[in-house]
């Protein structure tokens, strides 16, 4: 026994308390961490290699600063537990397999998060699980801080869990009359093609579907990949890319209208609009509105001139200009 302070026994429980107190904050200050997910573009999905997007939110409820590693590849960051009602386990993507597979250097990011902020970003499910089958699952995210590593093929730390979403996946799209691509009504499951309807049924029907909030319909008669290219920058990235690209560029073109950080004039959802001329010739034609919008106390109101292409019989809209014409 020492003659002054404490004995070596109770300097051990001292350390040992102050350990088994610091792991009981460390656990509590995860708690308030909170891991959330949610459809970034909510639609109805198809057996196809469409993406998927969710959007993963880092929540920060704790009075401490919250410091993690985001990898660059996020497959080292994240992972999705996807799940069929039978609680069977999907495969993972090939994709996934082959990036984690590989001897390599890890880059990564330290973040922190203050207490009462967010951190978000966006990723796509087929990236994490094979899903080729129609049917409904169960998604659940994982987030590892300290990046995931694996020893012996499990992960080295014990991961964030996210709440779980459902997930439909419905067989591959019939095409429609003349070939051309259906889509399927959220709200009536009904199949949406596109009809024989002239250039001023047209843009009625897109705006008409904007003040309703109804995206499939809005969608359905713009050529998105006419639309992106009139930018120069754009275009010669679209000749540029691969079959495959392209597709990821129109999904994330229309995410971005969606999201109004591209084209946002066109989503703009008009309180009433008025018809008032339209021209034709056999393969090109024009169509004025004029449309109200609620900006506050006030109505803007504003005169779009949108372009529109025949092909096979439909008219679809390639671009459009843009007049303001003040308020009201």
């Amino acid at each position: 026994m020492e003659k002054w302070g404490f004995t070596v026994k109770q300097k051990y429980t001292i350390i040992l308390l102050s350990i088994l107190l610091w792991g009981i904050g460390s656990a509590v200050a995860s708690a308030q961490v909170v891991f959330n997910i949610r459809y970034y573009d909510k639609r109805i999905y198809y057996v196809s290699d469409a993406p998927i997007y969710v959007q993963v939110t880092i929540t920060n409820n704790s009075p401490a600063p919250f410091r993690f590693k985001l990898a660059d590849e996020r497959v080292f960051s994240i992972d999705f537990d996807v799940r069929t009602m039978t609680n069977r386990a999907v495969e993972p993507a090939a994709i996934l397999i082959r990036k984690r597979s590989q001897q390599q250097q890890i880059y990564f990011r330290e973040l922190t998060i203050e207490s009462g902020e967010s951190f978000s970003f966006v990723e796509d499910i087929r990236n994490y699980a094979e899903l080729q089958q129609s049917g409904s699952f169960v998604v659940q995210a994982k987030m590892y801080p300290e990046l995931y590593r694996e020893t012996g093929g499990i992960p080295n730390v014990r991961p964030l869990e996210s709440n779980r979403i459902s997930l439909s996946i419905r067989p591959p799209i019939i095409p429609g009359p003349d070939g051309l691509p259906v889509e399927m009504d959220v709200e009536t499951n009904a199949v949406l093609v596109r009809q024989k309807l002239p250039p001023d049924e047209v843009v009625r029907y897109l705006l008409t579907a904007r003040q309703k909030s109804q995206w499939e319909k809005f969608f359905l008669y713009l050529d998105l990949e006419a639309m992106l290219s009139r930018d120069a920058v754009r275009r010669r990235q679209w000749l540029a890319e691969s079959e495959e690209g392209r597709l990821r560029m129109v999904a994330r073109y229309r995410m971005e209208i969606q999201n109004a950080t591209a084209d946002d004039d066109i989503a703009n959802i008009p309180i009433e609009f008025q018809i008032e001329r339209t021209t034709y010739n056999e393969m090109e034609g024009s169509v004025t509105v004029q449309e109200k919008f609620r900006l506050g106390t006030i109505v803007e109101r504003k005169r779009y001139t949108y372009h529109l292409q025949r092909k096979d019989d439909i008219w679809t809209i390639v671009d459009y200009m843009v007049n303001n014409l003040g308020t009201e």
